[in-house]
């Protein structure tokens, strides 16, 4: 058995690549448009790691996916926690749940993903502004 990828349903494409690709630093692998079908797929990885693929789902007729928490989130392991929270901020995303101890923070995509970055091996030293931001929403 082999992992292959995981879906999620996006109402606004542009937004989501926007997030992403441009703001979180995931490649576009493939896009598949299926016209019969009315909806197109884009799939993406981390560079250099196309065996965890995220696939966007994108329905061209308008649907209303409600804000179901059933997901869970999507995880990826960063270099650098504090930097990656910055161009994600610089890109205009929001920090729900900042890195505060220097290894763990959480955004939402557009549809309201939550995406868990994780500092790739020992924790970084606490920080401002990090420490003294507050949680915001859910996650």
């Amino acid at each position: 058995m082999q992992f292959l990828h995981t879906m999620v349903r996006v109402t606004d494409l542009q937004a989501s690549l926007h997030f992403y690709r441009d703001a979180l630093g995931l490649e576009v692998l493939r896009t598949q448009e299926v016209p019969q079908g009315r909806f197109t797929l884009v799939f993406l990885a981390a560079p250099g790691d196309a065996r965890a693929q995220v696939e966007l789902t994108y329905n061209w007729d308008p649907q209303d996916y409600g804000r179901a928490r059933n997901f869970g989130h999507l995880a990826y392991a960063v270099d650098d926690i504090y930097a990656t929270c910055q161009r994600l901020q610089a890109h205009g995303v929001q920090i729900v749940r900042p890195p505060r101890d220097g290894y763990m923070a959480f955004v939402r995509s557009p549809d309201h993903i939550s995406i868990e970055l994780l500092q790739r091996g020992a924790p970084l030293e606490p920080k401002q502004p990090w420490v003294g931001m507050p949680n915001i929403g859910t996650w």
